[in-house]
């Protein structure tokens, strides 16, 4: 059984774009800071091709 390679490009930029929106968040003091990390850890998974 092979396994077909899937096109995870839009799942980095999704992921770079969301790290991106923290760091700034850090930086401006969000208070809802917490409302990005489900953002930035599904993207990374979903890049990664993991799930």
């Amino acid at each position: 059984m092979e396994k077909q390679k899937k096109n995870t490009g839009l799942y980095w930029i999704l992921f770079l774009i969301s790290t991106a929106a923290f760091i700034f968040a850090i930086g401006a003091h969000f208070e809802y800071l917490t409302l990005i990390l489900p953002f930035v850890c599904t993207f990374f998974v979903k890049a990664m091709d993991i799930m």
